[in-house]
């Protein structure tokens, strides 16, 4: 009996509830037989940080549907711990798991913000938007100690280069400073990632993120100092929170984002074995139900990796919520215009910026 089915109770904060192995290790240990381990043992493992040191900071995103060009992340492995996370698979080229591993051994980039600064002042870079959390949250717990998100928006600041920011985190706030003089520039706009309205959901579902509440007043304070703001509900789950998105572009728009939009959820690689062992812990007398429309979403698998496809899913399903959220978003959102981000005001280097 493997650790993924031995129990039906919830790890206490965290998303994934065991570890996955990894593809691309030979060996792996487990706990064959956790009924004969006290408690305390298989609570869920503590988090550690490890600094790593790579020659570049900026990926190149060549995706068309994913809506950006250039992607930054200090960090690897998110504390948030949603299960759903795509991102959990790139843990595995760390040698950790995507399972547990992805929120408890966390890989951060000190240099990061020199990294960047270097890329800017490289006679071949053009000014292009850049954005952060591309992969893992840059507003992740453990920013609060290391800052290095606050140092990015700095150097983008410096710069003159537009930056863009997709986060679940009340954090954000913290550099409203910095965020007000990018937005007086037409240098930033800031996305906050809102799935639902329930918290009993959430607190399964991400555990260690800002409530939904605290997350709609972070885009009420952003509009309010003029800083471009909207919300990605994201991801939508059939059979679980597909039918509170009306509720979340409602307020959405009563809290001042300029924008609304959203992505249904795909369980691709090690994400899908995480999450049905999750549904069926969190949720045992819906799971069945839940993974059968998810599947009904990518033609009857829990994942579609085709570009253009995988972010909406296609029948029925898809176009249902296509419908609602059109419906809806017209509703709300026919008045608004979404704010285009400027590159007239990059320069080369410090010594420019100080004549700026």
């Amino acid at each position: 009996m493997s650790q993924a089915t031995a129990t039906s109770t919830l790890l206490k904060g965290r998303g994934a509830q065991f570890n996955p192995d990894n593809a691309f290790l030979r060996q792996h240990a487990d706990i064959l037989y956790p009924e004969g381990i006290d408690a305390h043992e298989v609570s869920g493992p503590d988090t550690r940080f490890l600094a790593d040191f790579p020659k570049k900071i900026l990926n190149k995103v060549d995706s068309t549907d994913v809506g950006m060009q250039w992607s930054i992340n200090p960090y690897q492995g998110c504390e948030h711990g949603c299960v759903y996370c795509y991102a959990r698979n790139s843990h595995t080229y760390w040698g950790y798991s995507a399972g547990l591993d992805f929120e408890s051994r966390i890989i951060y980039k000190p240099h990061a913000p020199q990294l960047l600064e270097a890329a800017f002042r490289h006679p071949s870079w053009q000014p292009q938007t850049v954005s952060l959390s591309g992969n893992t949250d840059c507003y992740q717990p453990v920013e609060r100690k290391m800052k290095l998100t606050r140092e990015l928006l700095q150097v983008c600041l410096q710069y003159r280069n537009p930056v863009s920011i997709i986060t679940k985190s009340s954090l954000v706030l913290r550099d409203m400073d910095i965020l007000k003089e990018l937005a007086a520039l037409q240098l930033v706009k800031v996305v906050l990632s809102v799935n639902g309205t329930n918290e009993v959901t959430r607190e399964k579902l991400e555990p260690r993120t800002s409530t939904y509440k605290k997350r709609m007043e972070v885009v009420e304070q952003l509009s309010a100092a003029g800083i471009p703001v909207g919300v990605l509900i994201a991801p939508v789950i059939p059979g679980l929170n597909d039918h509170e998105m009306p509720e979340v572009i409602r307020r959405a728009a009563k809290h001042g984002a300029e924008s609304v939009g959203y992505i249904v959820l795909r369980l691709n690689g090690a994400v899908a074995q995480i999450f049905e062992d999750w549904v069926h812990k969190a949720f045992p007398y819906r799971a069945a139900k839940i993974l059968q429309q998810v599947k009904e979403l990518h033609g009857g698998q829990l994942n579609d990796s085709r570009i253009g496809i995988r972010m909406k899913g296609e029948g029925t399903w898809s176009d249902h919520l296509q419908a609602l959220f059109q419906v809806t978003q017209q509703k709300y959102f026919a008045e608004k215009t979404a704010t285009r981000l400027a590159t007239c005001h990059f320069r080369k280097s410090r010594q420019m910026l100080l004549d700026f």
